[in-house]
């Protein structure tokens, strides 16, 4: 490995992102997303069990959503990163500007990036839902159970402190990276 190969090894940054859909063939549109990544400067490491999961927030009459995490590297900065997986949406037919918590082809979400915290106008790292979000917790903690924050709270005693009520059910096995 060459010096310029070890740095821009040592410069990237393990992250977590979020996926989830209920339009469509749910499955197909998180592997599209996954395919995807590499392309726009995002290594899939590891792919969670998909969960089909109750929507939550604003608009709770739709259909159930697929969702699942994964653990990704990249040299992106996290606004970059949130430029790339916003541009994959696009490209794999979320319409810009729909209803908030709505029905959607594509979701991605920058949960984490290494031990970055940013509060931006357009994204905050970790994620700002990401301890309040059983369909986010269950797929995280099945990668690595030892999942903590940039300040030391755990993934797993927040997924402890939820309530029962947001169903979150295993649907398949891990997407393909």
């Amino acid at each position: 490995m060459s010096a310029d190969d070890r740095q821009a090894a040592s410069q990237r940054a393990v992250g977590l992102l979020g996926l989830g859909s209920n339009v469509g063939e749910r499955r197909s549109r998180l592997q599209a997303a996954v395919d995807a990544l590499p392309a726009a400067g995002v290594d899939v490491l590891a792919s969670s069990s998909t969960y089909d999961t109750d929507p939550v927030g604003d608009v709770l009459d739709q259909p159930s959503f697929l969702n699942a995490c994964l653990r990704v590297a990249t040299a992106l900065r996290p606004l970059e990163l949130l430029d790339a997986v916003k541009q994959i949406e696009r490209d794999l037919g979320r319409a810009a500007g729909g209803l908030r918590h709505g029905p959607r082809a594509i979701d991605i979400d920058v949960l984490l990036l290494g031990d970055a915290e940013l509060v931006h106008p357009r994204m905050t790292l970790p994620h700002e839902q990401l301890l309040t979000r059983r369909f986010v917790l269950v797929p995280a903690l099945e990668l690595d159970f030892a999942t903590t924050l940039p300040d030391g709270r755990r993934l797993a005693d927040a997924l402890a402190a939820l309530p029962l009520a947001e169903g979150v059910r295993w649907a398949g096995p891990p997407l393909g990276v």
